[in-house]
């Protein structure tokens, strides 16, 4: 690889990399190789997908980047069924409590939940997700059942860090649609959903959750709603595309199939859950 450097280095008639004992770094001229670099292999890979596509054969690298949980449950497995059908493509999934912190301009689709600050990419809803407030029966039972925010600072509360969100304030909404924020000081707190969701379970406290990972858990009775006569704001999942990406024919293919598998929306099957 050195040498392979230093090849392109004396090709370019320039220093692309400053090299030390301890690091290594990208020069400006580097940098601007690397990224018109990326261009071109992108450029290539559109071209192979519209030549193939003339031979009814979906190609090229699919990128995707999508959070923890939610990707380990739902695109993981829809991944390997559309490999299993079009196995001309690449596939390449990155797992991330940060997705959007991902939007580089290589991915070509970014699947996000939550709060979404301003994006360049195209967004498209894939399917409802509420947030509940949620804990043991456990917990409930030892520490007593909260009658309204303020009695959240008495409690256990756990947080989930994501998204660059504020984690920590709690904003509520009452049937007068009036917003009650709750400042909690979190007793334990991970960027792992599964992780806070396990605490919960074990009566470590309460959590904010998604819908979609805790609407079985409600349905069964291993964990309650808490201030169920209170809303939180919505947490719609959405895919982000990319400009460019966002129309090679392998990432609206999958995007088909995403849409299709959220259709109707997973988590809202069975019995209605618990108010």
């Amino acid at each position: 690889m050195t040498q392979r450097l230093r090849q392109l280095e004396s090709r370019v008639g320039c220093l692309l990399l400053e090299r030390s004992t301890r690091r290594l770094r990208l020069t400006e001229e580097g940098r601007l190789l690397l990224d018109r670099s990326r261009t071109l292999l992108d450029d290539l890979d559109d071209i192979t997908g519209l030549l193939n596509l003339r031979r009814n054969v979906i190609s090229g690298n699919l990128r995707i980047a999508a959070p923890l949980g939610f990707g380990r449950r739902f695109i993981t497995p829809l991944l390997a069924h559309f490999r299993e059908q079009h196995p001309s493509v690449q596939v390449s999934l990155t797992l991330t409590d940060r997705p959007v912190a991902a939007e580089d301009g290589h991915w070509d689709l970014i699947i996000h939940i939550g709060e979404l600050k301003d994006s360049s990419m195209v967004m498209v809803r894939l399917a409802a997700n509420e947030r509940f407030l949620v804990a043991s029966p456990a917990y409930l039972a030892a520490r007593g059942e909260p009658a309204e925010p303020a009695d959240l600072l008495r409690h256990d509360c756990l947080a989930l860090r994501q998204n660059e969100e504020d984690v920590t304030l709690w904003r509520f909404v009452d049937q007068q649609r009036r917003t009650v924020p709750v400042r909690i000081a979190p007793v334990m707190s991970s960027n792992d959903g599964e992780v806070v969701r396990t605490w919960a379970l074990r009566g470590c406290g309460l959590v904010v959750r998604s819908e979609w990972d805790v609407a079985d858990d409600l349905r069964s009775g291993r964990l309650v709603r808490v201030l169920p006569h209170l809303r939180l704001p919505s947490a719609d999942v959405v895919v982000l595309l990319n400009k460019r990406g966002g129309r090679t024919a392998r990432a609206s293919t999958f995007l088909g199939l995403l849409q299709d598998s959220l259709k109707p929306v997973p988590w809202r099957q069975g019995d209605a859950l618990p108010k």
